[in-house]
C-alpha cells in the first residue's frame, strides 16, 4: 500500500499501536516522494520505543539528521539496539563521521552489541572505507558466531585494501564453513584474484558462482572479466564477456577492453570501443582510458592526443589527471622528455605523484641522470616518504658510474628516515599463492628452490647472459653482487614454479612483482624462456611482460 493511504487509515482509525506508526515511518523513509514526512509520523508517537527511533534514524541515513536524531534518542533516554547501531555505522561511512562512528564503536562494546553479526557487519564495512583492514579483522576475530555477510564484508574489506592473499584465505574459509556466497563476496574475491593475477583463484571462484547461481549478475560477470583479463587469459575474460553478453553494462565494456590494453593488444580494444555504441552503451571516461593506457604502453603519444581530442570534442568529456598520465607516458616513452614535462606543467590540473613518476621512469630507462634527479624531487616534495624515487635515481646514477652521488642519495635516505619498499614476487601453485622476497628461505622447499635456480642460471649463462650491474653498488665484491641479483623474489618464484610444476609444462608460469622489475632479471627471464622452452609472464606494477623464446613482448621499454 502506498504510504499515504496507510497514513489515511492509521489516522481515521485513530490508532494507538506503536507499530502500525513504526511500519509508516519505514514506508516514508523508502518513498524518494514522501520520506521527509517520516518525522511528522514520528513526532505524532506518545512513547516511541527503540524500534521507532530506528525506524527514523533509518530514514535520514544519508544525512547529518541521521546522528542527530540519534542523540535526541539517547536523551529522551532510549538505548540503541543491533539494528540501529547498524543504521549508524553505516551512515557514519557514508558521510565520513569517523569520530562519530568510533564512539558509536566504544558505545557498542559497552552495550555487548558489537558482537553481534547485524551491526558487526557495518562496522567492518565502516572500518574498510576507513583503510583500516586490520581493525576490521579484528571486528571479525571478536564475533562468536560470524554469518555470510560478516564473511562478506570482511573479503571486501581486505581486498579493497590490497590485502589479497588475507581476502582469499577468508574467502576460502568461508567456503570451507559452508556459508553461501554472495554478489559481495564473490566480486571481492575476485577483485583479490585479480590484484595477485591468480588465475587457478579466478577459475576456482569462477565456478563458485556457477554453484550459488550468481554466474549471469551483471556485478559477477564484471569481475570475472576483470579477474581473467588480469591474470592475463583474455581468451577467458571474452568467453565470459560473450556468454553474458544482454547482461554486460558499461563496467564489463571497460574492464574487457582494460584486459586488452593490460596485453598490448590496442587493435582488439579499439574494436571492442567502436562498436560499444552499437548496442546502445556510450563510452565513458573509463572507456577512454582502456584505450589510451593501451597506446601509452606502445608510446603511440600521437595517437593518444587524438583520442584526448575526440573524448572532448565528439563525446564532450574532460579528461582527468588519469588521461594526462597516459598522454606523458606515451610522450616519454617515444623519448619526447620535454614535451613531456611541459604536458605536466601546462595542463588543468595540479600534477600528483603518479604523472611525475611516469615521467621519472622514462628519464631512468634512457640514462638522463639529472632529469631523472629534477623529476624527482617533484615526486619528493608530493610524498617525502616514496623510496621509488630514491632508489630510480640511485640506479639511473649507478648505471652512470657516479657512485658519489648514489652515496649521498642513500645518506639522504638514512637522514630522512626513508626506507626502501621491500620487493614481492608471488605465483599461484594449485590455487594456493606462494610469497617470495629477495633472499627469501622462508619457504619450506627453499633448499631445493635455491638449487633449482642455482641450475637455471647456470644454464642460462651458456647460452650467453651476462649479469646486468647498474643497478648494484660498485663497491661490492663481483660474487656477493651476482648472489643479490640471483636471489631476486621474481626469479624465486619462477624456480619454484618450474620446481614445483605449478603448470604443465610448456605451459606459461605466471608471476607477480608487487614493484617495477629490474633490468637483471628481465634480461634472465628472456634466456629462461628459452632454457625451460616455456612462455614466462610477469605483471609488474607498470604492465605485463611476456618473455618468450628471448624476447618480451614489451621491447624492452617498461
Amino acid at each position: 500500500m502506498e504510504p499515504r493511504a496507510t497514513h489515511a487509515v492509521a489516522i481515521t482509525s485513530n490508532t494507538k499501536e506503536v507499530a502500525v506508526w513504526n511500519k509508516l515511518i519505514t514506508q516514508y523513509s523508502k518513498s524518494n516522494l514522501f520520506s521527509s514526512y517520516a518525522l511528522q509520523v514520528f513526532l505524532r508517537i506518545p512513547s516511541p520505543n527503540v524500534v521507532s527511533w530506528t525506524s527514523l534514524i533509518t530514514a535520514y541515513s544519508n544525512n547529518f539528521l541521521s546522528l542527530h536524531h540519534f542523540l535526541s534518542m539517547l536523551r529522551h533516554p532510549t538505548l540503541p539496539n543491533h539494528r540501529t547501531l547498524a543504521s549508524l555505522f553505516t551512515t557514519c561511512a557514508t558521510l565520513n563521521a569517523h569520530s562519530f562512528a568510533l564512539s558509536l564503536h566504544s558505545l557498542s562494546l559497552k552495550l555487548a552489541l558489537s558482537h553481534h553479526p547485524f551491526p558487526a557487519s557495518s562496522l567492518l564495512s565502516f572500518y574498510s572505507k576507513l583503510r583500516l583492514p586490520l581493525h576490521a579483522r579484528k571486528v571479525f576475530d571478536e564475533i562468536p558466531h560470524p554469518d555470510s555477510v560478516c564473511f562478506s564484508a570482511l573479503v571486501v574489506a581486505l581486498a579493497q585494501n590490497s590485502l589479497s592473499v588475507d581476502a582469499l584465505l577468508v574467502f576460502n574459509d568461508m567456503r570451507h564453513k559452508g556459508f553461501m556466497s554472495t554478489v559481495h563476496s564473490l566480486s571481492a574475491g575476485l577483485r583479490a584474484a585479480s590484484q595477485l593475477a591468480a588465475l587457478e583463484q579466478c577459475r576456482i571462484i569462477h565456478a563458485h558462482s556457477l554453484v550459488s547461481g550468481f554466474h549471469s549478475n551483471v556485478i559477477v560477470c564484471s569481475a570475472l572479466v576483470d579477474g581473467y583479463g588480469k591474470a592475463g587469459v583474455v581468451n577467458d575474460a571474452r568467453r565470459v564477456f560473450e556468454d553474458n553478453f544482454c547482461n554486460m553494462n558499461a563496467v564489463g565494456w571497460n574492464a574487457m577492453m582494460a584486459g586488452y590494453a593490460q596485453q598490448g593488444d590496442f587493435r582488439s580494444a579499439f574494436e571492442l570501443f567502436e562498436s560499444m555504441e552499437g548496442f546502445g552503451l556510450v563510452p565513458d571516461q573509463y572507456s577512454f582510458l582502456a584505450i589510451l593506457s593501451s597506446l601509452c604502453n606502445a608510446g603511440m603519444f600521437l595517437q593518444v592526443e587524438r583520442w584526448l581530442t575526440r573524448m572532448r570534442v565528439a563525446y564532450g568529456l574532460e579528461p582527468s589527471l588519469e588521461h594526462y598520465t597516459c598522454l606523458v607516458g606515451a610522450m616519454a616513452r617515444a623519448g619526447q622528455l620535454e614535451s613531456a614535462e611541459r604536458v605536466v606543467l601546462t595542463m588543468p590540473f595540479d600534477p600528483d605523484a603518479a604523472i611525475w613518476r611516469a615521467l621519472l621512469s622514462a628519464c631512468a630507462y634512457r640514462g638522463e641522470a639529472d632529469k631523472a634527479w629534477s623529476v624527482a624531487r617533484r615526486v619528493l616534495e608530493l610524498e617525502p616518504d616514496d623510496d621509488s624515487a630514491y632508489v630510480i635515481v640511485a640506479n639511473v646514477f649507478s648505471g652512470a658510474g657516479r657512485w658519489d652521488d648514489v652515496a649521498e642519495l642513500r645518506k639522504m635516505m638514512r637522514d630522512r628516515g626513508v626506507k626502501k619498499k621491500g620487493g614481492r614476487s608471488w605465483i599461484e601453485v594449485q590455487g594456493k599463492v606462494h610469497v617470495f622476497v629477495a633472499g627469501d628461505c622462508k619457504h619450506d622447499r627453499s633448499v631445493e628452490i635455491y638449487h633449482k635456480l642455482a641450475e637455471l642460471m647456470g644454464d642460462i649463462e651458456k647460452l650467453g647472459y651476462v649479469p646486468v650491474w647498474d643497478e648494484m653498488l660498485h663497491n661490492v665484491g663481483e660474487e656477493k653482487r651476482k648472489e643479490a641479483l640471483w636471489y631476486h623474489s621474481e626469479k624465486l618464484a619462477v624456480a619454484f614454479g618450474v620446481l614445483c610444476g605449478a603448470v604443465p609444462p610448456g605451459k606459461p608460469l605466471r608471476i607477480v612483482k608487487n614493484l617495477r622489475i629490474c633490468k637483471d632479471c628481465h634480461e634472465a627471464f628472456k634466456y629462461m624462456s628459452r632454457v625451460l622452452d616455456r612462455e614466462i609472464i610477469v605483471r609488474d606494477v607498470n604492465r605485463y611482460h611476456r618473455f618468450v623464446d628471448g624476447n618480451c613482448t614489451c621491447r624492452d621499454t617498461w
